[in-house]
């Protein structure tokens, strides 16, 4: 079973939207798992504190080395195969391909920081994987965790009803997708291209090839950079 265990100040925010339609379904069905596990628990003294001044000075609060090296180890033994990520804007961008190397594995321990981050010790310390969903700013790690987890989890086996659904979407062959399109045939003066219903499915094939080579031409081409055919 694959499984996510979270480490997070806000465990109410799982499993959200995971919770329902195709995610929801398989999480009730055992398909996968979720363990949302609360960081202040290892929190320091009264107020179980979490963070401290940056050093070196500075705005905002720094997440302490000790307290997440104390929820990771009560979170996951040393031996747990699951990778250990950190949901971060300067990490690696998370792509289709890392997405599916992580739904063939056995789950993923997602770390999700808030304030200014975390101490960098605890990267090193507890080999942290950093991963980016894009270059913007979130509040925390939670919506990015929830991103990364939905995109894993639609892939596992019985998630999604048909599996070619899967491999004909965008990234999937380092293209955007094919423009799709379905009844009416005709939409306010748009008719559906031709191609499509002449039931030749060579033609539509290399149809939909030169579409989504176009289209990725036109508005991503660095996915084109090195890319033969």
């Amino acid at each position: 079973m694959w499984r996510a265990t979270i480490l997070t100040l806000f465990p109410e925010m799982f499993p959200g939207p995971l919770g329902l339609s195709l995610a929801g379904d398989a999480l009730s069905r055992g398909v996968w798992a979720l363990d949302s596990q609360q960081i202040r628990e290892h929190g320091i003294g009264r107020h179980r504190a979490v963070d401290d001044t940056p050093a070196g000075g500075g705005a905002g609060m720094v997440m302490r080395a000790d307290v997440l090296a104390a929820a990771l180890d009560a979170a996951a033994p040393a031996d747990d195969p699951r990778p250990r990520l950190l949901m971060s804007p300067r990490g690696a961008p998370l792509t289709q391909a890392r997405v599916r190397d992580l739904a063939a594995g056995p789950g993923a321990i997602i770390l999700c920081a808030r304030f200014e981050g975390v101490d960098e010790r605890i990267i090193a310390a507890r080999q942290l994987e950093e991963v980016s969903i894009g270059d913007y700013i979130l509040s925390g790690g939670e919506v990015a965790a929830l991103a990364l987890m939905d995109a894993c989890v639609r892939l596992l086996p019985g998630v999604m009803g048909e599996e070619r659904s899967g491999e004909e979407e965008s990234f999937e062959d380092g293209l955007l997708e094919y423009p799709q399109y379905t009844r009416p045939r005709d939409f306010e003066g748009r008719d559906i291209p031709e191609i499509l219903l002449s039931g030749d499915h060579g033609k539509i094939a290399r149809w939909r090839h030169e579409q989504a080579l176009a289209l990725t031409r036109a508005r991503r081409p660095d996915l084109l950079s090195g890319r033969k055919g």
